[in-house]
């Protein structure tokens, strides 16, 4: 089973793809890791990769697919794998499944997460990071793990710790750029879902229920 998923930031899509890796049994396969191997192994296309890296320029897609392929080719992903982090726009997915095809590697799958922008927006933006454990989940705009208060002040809903914001996620300017791209239905990632539409199966969850009831739904359709 060879899957690709796609998610806003914020829809739990790390969550679910993890859940789909363990219970399909298929390999995890991230860009970003994809990148820092090639790198950090000094392979060809890990050094051109670097070269636009180090100058703050975008790695062209003709490194990237080849990159990603190569990493699609090796024995754990025999049994299926999920890519998550790529393609991120139309033309990087017109390029990844052409190659899949030149390659003979037939795609199953694509998860789609859907969550509206606004609420989206509003989960990264209330993300809070416990000072004893970043692991203890807590966020102002969800039900579910919103933190505790106390004396008028969150504070974590499992350890009573003091909570606080990444820069990041309070940067409303760097959201909007991240989600122009993502919602962009002409050539940005929705484009791309859009396109695989008529190539494979495509299966939409609503990200808004919690983790639990969304993964079931997930699991439930992938049958």
């Amino acid at each position: 089973m060879n899957i690709l998923i796609f998610g806003p930031n914020g829809s739990g899509k790390g969550t679910q793809g993890a859940i789909v890796q363990k219970k399909f049994g298929v390999a995890h396969i991230e860009t970003g890791v994809i990148f820092r191997e090639n790198i950090s192994k000094g392979t060809e296309l890990g050094k051109k990769a670097k070269g636009y890296i180090d100058r703050g320029e975008l790695v062209p897609d003709e490194i990237t697919v080849p990159m990603i392929l190569n990493r699609l080719k090796e024995d754990d992903c025999k049994d299926g794998w999920l890519l998550d982090g790529f393609p991120r726009n139309l033309a990087q997915a017109e390029a990844l499944y052409e190659a899949l095809e030149k390659e003979g590697i037939k795609l199953d799958y694509v998860i789609e997460i859907e969550l509206d922008r606004q609420t989206s927006k509003n989960r990264i933006m209330g993300r809070r990071l416990c000072a004893n454990d970043n692991n203890h989940p807590n966020n102002i705009y969800i039900d579910a793990i919103k933190p505790a208060e106390k004396d008028g002040t969150f504070v974590c809903r499992v350890c009573g710790g003091e909570l606080s914001a990444r820069a990041d996620d309070q940067d409303e300017a760097a959201i909007g750029k991240r989600h122009d791209i993502y919602y962009d239905t002409e050539t940005g990632t929705t484009a791309g879902i859009n396109y695989f539409k008529d190539r494979a199966v495509v299966i939409g969850v609503d990200g808004k229920p919690g983790v639990k009831e969304v993964s079931e739904e997930l699991l439930e359709k992938l049958g």
